[in-house]
């Protein structure tokens, strides 16, 4: 090999080696993420692109008493569109019970609307569950055809105002602690 050939091989060589050790010993350290948690994306709640009022809605619990959306303003709201026959929504329901439980004086309503069944059948599911969160029966399903309840359970937060925090489709385990803590922090905000 000639002298020259043997030079720019070593040249060559050598800034590939600086680059790499220089790549592991000089290169930025990452910063880690800060210790909190994206409690929404943890528990797969969409968050809404934009600020939107929840569509009003007045119905009747099983005891026929009415209540409307608008009725739980200054609340924060775990509005539920559920049925007896959904096995996803009778394991979610004992959860939501703990919820109701652990927040009732920090201003959250649990507020869970049947899909098209009477108020007998609902009246005696939450008997035999023993919830005692609000239920309301939407016994034509226009409530829930307003709010995209095609599939169950389907959950809609909304803030004080009025206005959706976060959508989640199917079950979640609302009494986990990533649920709690979501709920700890929700409710301490004031709008």
């Amino acid at each position: 090999m000639s002298p020259l050939l043997l030079m720019v091989l070593f040249v060559a060589l050598s800034f590939l080696a600086f680059t790499f050790l220089g790549r592991i010993h000089f290169q930025e350290k990452k910063v880690n993420p800060p210790a909190g948690r994206d409690l929404f994306k943890r528990l797969s709640i969409e968050k809404p692109e934009k600020v939107m009022q929840a569509p009003d809605f007045t119905l009747e619990d099983p005891s026929g008493k009415r209540l409307g959306l608008k009725d739980l303003k200054g609340k924060v709201v775990f509005l539920s569109f559920w049925a007896t026959w959904c096995v996803p929504c009778r394991e979610e329901m004992p959860l939501m019970e703990k919820l109701q439980r652990e927040f009732r004086e920090q201003v959250l309503e649990i507020v869970a609307v049947n899909f098209r069944e009477d108020k007998k059948t609902v009246r005696q599911f939450f008997a035999e569950l023993g919830l005692s969160f609000t239920s309301l029966a939407d016994e034509n399903g226009k409530v829930g055809e307003e709010y995209g309840a095609w599939s169950l359970p389907l959950t809609y937060l909304i803030d004080r105002n009025g206005d959706f925090i976060g959508k989640a489709i199917g079950d979640r385990r609302w009494d986990s602690e990533d649920a709690r803590a979501f709920f700890r922090d929700l409710l301490r905000q004031k709008n």
